[in-house]
């Protein structure tokens, strides 16, 4: 009887199929993306043919207690955040004209460049901006010391104050607060759920939803006739 040394056994088999799914789950990668809507002001893309007045942003700071200790840096990145939220947000209103005096060097230049002598237009108003309010919090509970289960939900909350001053008299023509809160909740029941670390992105959230908020206070009341420009 001849005997095939070479056949091999069932044992090598298994092994060579596993290492086989081992060897492409190893290799293999998946991507994904998803389009994210962003939170705009409630006259986004409306329609509108009243007086455009020109508005210059000026200062907007962090007055919160938020990023104040005494290891945080001397910039004011809350503020600088907030202040860039604003101006997208006054853009996309269709209600004013927003100049930018931030890069006057950079626009100068070019213009040099095209061979054009700049035409800055003149800004009527400038609007002002404080995060006045700016906090988080983590809460959680234990369901019998945790063993049937836990939960834990994080709070981002921002509070925001606008005022809209008159460049030629320095008189404060219109002034509005805002407040947002922005949760992120898990539980786990008896080993099984979500759980979740630290998201830095509720603090960009729940900033942009309180300027949003300012912004739509500062357009309805505009357009009740609560407040005017020229």
């Amino acid at each position: 009887m001849t005997v095939n040394r070479f056949k091999p056994s069932k044992i090598a088999l298994l092994s060579l199929a596993a290492a086989t799914l081992v060897s492409l789950s190893a290799c293999s990668a998946t991507q994904t993306h998803r389009a994210v809507e962003s939170e705009t002001v409630a006259t986004y893309r409306t329609d509108y043919t009243g007086m455009k007045t020109t508005l210059v942003v000026g200062n907007f700071q962090n007055r919160s207690s938020y990023m104040q200790g005494l290891f945080s840096s001397d910039i004011d990145k809350l503020g600088n955040q907030a202040k860039t939220i604003l101006k997208t947000h006054l853009q996309q209103t269709n209600r004013f004209k927003v100049v930018d005096r931030e890069n006057l060097d950079t626009l100068q230049r070019e213009a040099e460049l095209n061979g054009m002598a700049q035409q800055l237009t003149g800004a009527r108003y400038t609007i002002s901006g404080d995060v006045t309010e700016f906090g988080r919090k983590v809460t959680g509970d234990k369901q019998l010391f945790g063993i049937l289960g836990s939960g834990k939900t994080q709070t981002a909350y921002a509070k925001v104050s606008i005022n809209i001053v008159d460049v030629l008299n320095g008189e404060i023509v219109y002034a509005t607060q805002a407040a947002g809160e922005y949760e992120l909740s898990n539980r786990e029941v008896v080993g099984f759920g979500s759980s979740a670390g630290y998201d830095a992105t509720l603090n960009g959230k729940v900033l942009n939803f309180a300027i949003t908020e300012a912004v739509n206070n500062m357009v309805r009341d505009l357009e009740s006739g609560l407040w005017q420009v020229q």
